[in-house]
């Protein structure tokens, strides 16, 4: 069982930058994918990054790659996601979730999430 817990979110400006944490608990966190999606009222959940146990592989989505890192602390049980130069359109609740298959994960059918975070960008 992992439980996640996100925190970081906040209102900022355009050009601004935000760091996201997702605290986990369990033991095996460190053999789980984790990622971070983000929701818009209206549209769908959009896959945002993942990392891999071992952060061999990360991922992005088109729309935040150059701006966005993805990392994690195996031994802090914490996922970061560091969003610089945001944007208005970045604005959304920012969810963490973790799987221990990283296809399962990137499908947007993870086995666990976080309850989420706010991110509010002002142009």
């Amino acid at each position: 069982q992992v439980q996640l817990v996100e925190s970081g979110g906040g209102v900022v400006q355009a050009g601004d930058s935000l760091r996201l944490s997702c605290a986990a608990s369990g033991r095996t966190f460190s053999t789980y994918a984790m990622g971070w999606f983000r929701h818009t009222p209206g549209k769908e959940r959009e896959f945002v990054s993942a990392i891999t146990w071992t952060s061999g592989t990360l991922n992005y989505a088109d729309s935040v790659k150059g701006r966005f890192t993805i990392s994690r602390d195996n031994e802090k049980n914490t996922v970061y996601l560091q969003m610089n130069s945001l944007k208005p359109e970045d604005t959304a609740v920012y969810y963490c979730a973790a799987d221990q298959v990283l296809s399962r994960l990137r499908g947007g059918v993870p086995g666990y999430w976080g309850q989420g975070t706010q991110v509010t960008v002002s142009s």
